[in-house]
């Protein structure tokens, strides 16, 4: 059995071609309604080597994430200055003790034993998403009657709130291509700033995120207060 081709790395990049993708970035985020001074584009630099990182700075990337750990060290190592760094990948406990100091943010955790090691190597800020999803519906849901009853933002965690985006709706048929089900998801997602005396402090962590359980609760209760119709419920 032959092996998985590897990826090759991108090799002879150019600040005019990457600014000008930069640019069109931008303006479909303009063109979608959107403030692209007010949207971060972090550039996934899995593929590109250490030696043509100075190519995206020119190009004014200021974001950057890679999803290996030993290799945004080294990365790091030579172009710390260059940009801001986040973690992208899914991070594995015995590599939190030497990323959580160094990147703006960690997107993603691999188990609950790199959460309680991050308890011990905290990271500046965390990314917390709120997920809202409605399924098994019979018909296509209307946005407008969803959204009537989610706010804009969710209350604050300590000083920031998690924005709302979405919705999202799915149309899912099942195996025969006969009966088709509905779903519609909203999403709150935000950063949220971990200071040193909130993470020395367990009854403020609980407090804050104890408030956000309850907000979750009754925003269920409200869609659940929706005339939705459903299909009966899946025997499976």
């Amino acid at each position: 059995m032959n092996a998985p081709a590897q990826r090759r790395a991108f090799t002879g990049l150019r600040a005019e071609a990457l600014a000008a993708n930069l640019g069109r970035v931008r303006e479909r985020i303009a063109a979608a309604g959107g403030d692209p001074g007010a949207v971060e584009i972090c550039a996934a630099v899995k593929y590109v080597a250490a030696g043509e990182l100075p190519a995206l700075a020119e190009a004014g990337i200021e974001l950057v994430g890679e999803n290996r750990a030993q290799d945004l060290l080294a990365k790091r190592a030579e172009h710390a200055g260059l940009f801001t760094w986040d973690f992208i990948g899914a991070l594995q406990s015995r590599k939190v003790a030497d990323i959580a100091g160094v990147v703006r943010l960690i997107h993603s955790v691999a188990s609950d034993s790199a959460l309680r090691r991050l308890e011990q190597h905290p990271a500046p800020e965390i990314l917390v998403e709120v997920t809202l999803r409605v399924q098994r519906l019979v018909g296509r849901p209307q946005p407008e009657q969803i959204l009537a009853v989610l706010p804009a933002a969710s209350p604050a965690i300590g000083p920031e709130a998690l924005e709302r985006s979405g919705p999202t709706i799915e149309q899912v048929y099942d195996e025969h291509l006969a009966e088709a089900e509905f779903a519609i998801e909203v999403s709150y997602e935000g950063t949220i700033p971990l200071p040193e005396e909130v993470l020395k402090d367990g009854s403020m962590l609980d407090s804050r995120f104890g408030a956000m359980g309850g907000w979750v609760a009754a925003t269920l209760v409200r869609l659940g207060d929706l005339r939705l119709d459903f299909l009966p419920p899946d025997p499976g």
